[in-house]
C-alpha cells in the first residue's frame, strides 16, 4: 500500500496502517507520523540523518521533515496525525525539531496505538499525548531552520500543487528560476530517485487513496491523479505495485 504523501484532512485527521517490508522514497507531509517496528528492522533517513529500527522501536516524525522508509524484513504500525490533536505538544515544539527522532516505547503504549482506529477521539488524544510525553522525556532538540526558500522544499510543494497537471521539471524550473538540468541531478543527489520517478509515486499514491476511498471509475481515478492515458496508468500501478488497478480495488473491498 501506498501512504498518502499530502496529510491534511481535518483538524482531528488520524490514520494507522499496518504493513510488511515497506519501504517509500523521500517526502514529508504537515502532519506527525509514528513508526513502530513490531518485527525485524526497518532504516530510516530523516532530515538526511539515518537510523535503524529494530523491533519495539519507533521513531517520531515532525510535521515537514523529510523521510524515507527503506525494509526487506519487518512489521511495522505506522500512525499519522494532525498537530491538533496534540495541541499542546505541538505548540510547544513550534520552533524546535528532535536532535535524534528514535524512542522506545512501552509495551501498552504499543498496544493501545494499534486500536487507535475504534478509539473514540478523547481516547486518541490521551495515547497520542502520552506516546508524545513518552517521546519528550528523552528527547533534546535543536532550533528549525526557518528558511522557507529550502529547494527541496519548494520540490515538494510544487508536486503536491501541480501532480494532477503539468508537473515537469521543465515548469518547476520557470518556477524556481533553476536550471532544468541543475534541478535533474540536485533532485537526484539528495533524494535518491529521478524527479520523474518521484512525480509517478505521488501520482500512485493519490490514485490509491482514490480507488480505496471513493467509487470513481479506474479511468476517472488515473486522470485525476495526473496520468495523461488509461495505458500509461495501468503501466506505471502494475510496474511499481505490481498488481492492476482493478485487482489493487478488489484486494481492498476483501
Amino acid at each position: 500500500m501506498f501512504y498518502e504523501y499530502n496529510h491534511l484532512g481535518s483538524p482531528d485527521y488520524l490514520k494507522i496502517e499496518k504493513n510488511n517490508n515497506f519501504s517509500f522514497p523521500s517526502h514529508l507531509h504537515q502532519c506527525f507520523e509514528i513508526i513502530i517496528i513490531l518485527s525485524g528492522e526497518m532504516e530510516i533517513t530523516i532530515d538526511g540523518k539515518k537510523h535503524t529500527l529494530k523491533k519495539g522501536e519507533a521513531s517520531l516524525i515532525f510535521p515537514n521533515q523529510i523521510h524515507e522508509l527503506k525494509s526487506q524484513k519487518s512489521e511495522h504500525v505506522l500512525c499519522i496525525f494532525s498537530p491538533r490533536l496534540v495541541q499542546a505538544y505541538a505548540t510547544k515544539i513550534t520552533d524546535k525539531i528532535p536532535t535524534n527522532n528514535k524512542f522506545c516505547p512501552d509495551e501498552f503504549l504499543i498496544g493501545e496505538i494499534k486500536k487507535l482506529d475504534a478509539a473514540s477521539l478523547a481516547l486518541k488524544k490521551g495515547i497520542l499525548y502520552s506516546l508524545c510525553g513518552r517521546f519528550d522525556e528523552c528527547a533534546e532538540y535543536t532550533t528549525k531552520k526557518t528558511d522557507q526558500k529550502n529547494l527541496i522544499h519548494k520540490i515538494f510543494s510544487f508536486v503536491e500543487n501541480n501532480f494532477s497537471g503539468d508537473c515537469s521539471l521543465v515548469k518547476l524550473s520557470q518556477i524556481t528560476t533553476y536550471d532544468y538540468s541543475y534541478l535533474s541531478r540536485y533532485f537526484k543527489k539528495n533524494i535518491g530517485i529521478s524527479f520523474n520517478s518521484y512525480v509517478i509515486h505521488y501520482r500512485l499514491s493519490h490514485a490509491c487513496y482514490l480507488l480505496e476511498n471513493t467509487t470513481q471509475s479506474i479511468a476517472e481515478c488515473a486522470f485525476e491523479s495526473g496520468f495523461s492515458s488509461l495505458r500509461s496508468f495501468n503501466r506505471a500501478f502494475k510496474e511499481n505495485i505490481k498488481i492492476s488497478p482493478k485487482q489493487y480495488r478488489k484486494n481492498i473491498s476483501l
